[in-house]
């Protein structure tokens, strides 16, 4: 695992560690369906939560949750609906960021809820 894989891993373990202290159970890490990937999938009441986990050792070119984009929601929203009709759910799906900015040894964890919504078409 080079660095930049290391740091991710370690950034993932954090926004984990996050959630669950504001009571989300944790169902899926690192789910996949085909070449998509779900980083962390939880509930928090009746909500299904699809959270993607950015995490940067500096915010010199922008915060972690910026490079979340259109074309990183979208596999993201195909993967939830993969998940929801194999799981056969029946909850609100909500859409999160968990941006996590490494310092030295410490961790700056913020969750940013309702990030992004699926677009209609």
């Amino acid at each position: 695992m080079n660095e930049k894989q290391q740091i991710g891993a370690e950034g993932e373990s954090k926004a984990v560690e996050h959630l669950r202290t504001l009571g989300y159970n944790i169902l899926e890490t690192n789910w996949r369906f085909g070449q998509e990937e779900i980083d962390i999938i939880a509930q928090n009441k009746d909500f299904l939560i699809v959270a993607e986990v950015k995490t940067r050792s500096t915010n010199y070119f922008g915060e972690p949750e910026a490079f979340v984009n259109k074309k990183k929601q979208a596999h993201l929203i195909k993967a939830a609906n993969a998940y929801i009709e194999k799981n056969n759910l029946n909850l609100e799906v909500r859409f999160d960021i968990v941006s996590v900015l490494k310092k030295g040894e410490t961790y700056k964890v913020n969750l940013i809820q309702n990030a992004f919504y699926p677009l209609v078409k």
